[in-house]
């Protein structure tokens, strides 16, 4: 059983986002990314009440910007999807979540040090050039499940 609902078109863009955020940050930092998708698509509280689906998330707008920068710039995520990062973000969706990033939200990649804090939001830890918050507790009981 999947730990979200999905299609072929869902890997796709999980994959093509993975890669467009974390391929310098080889596979483990690219499930990482993929994870958090996964998880917003799951969480029904604070920012992410009202995306249910995988393209839900991707294509999220907040504060007048769509919450992943790569659908903003380009770049990567408008190519097309490999099969290394299709096998990755098969892996989310059925059963991959590993700490830091395994009840995290957000995540940014800073230009100094992770900030304890995001948006009021606990630092998790950090792969890498990127930082994972999850829910402050007692907020999000779904971002647990």
């Amino acid at each position: 059983m999947a730990r979200v609902a999905h299609t072929s078109k869902d890997i796709d863009l999980i994959a093509r986002m993975m890669r467009a955020e974390a391929e310098g940050e080889g596979k483990l930092g690219m499930l990482m990314v993929g994870n958090v998708i996964v998880n917003r698509a799951r969480a029904d509280c604070l920012d992410f009440r009202d995306v249910r689906s995988i393209r839900d998330v991707i294509f999220q707008v907040q504060g007048g910007n769509y919450s992943f920068e790569a659908v903003q710039k380009g770049n990567l995520f408008y190519s097309p999807a490999r099969e290394v990062e299709r096998r990755l973000a098969r892996q989310v969706v059925k059963y991959w979540r590993e700490h830091p990033s395994k009840y995290a939200l957000w995540y940014f990649n800073p230009y100094g040090e992770c900030p304890p804090t995001w948006y009021g939001q606990p630092l998790t830890g950090q792969f890498k050039q990127h930082c994972y918050y999850e829910p402050v507790a007692n907020t999000c009981a779904s971002a647990y499940r």
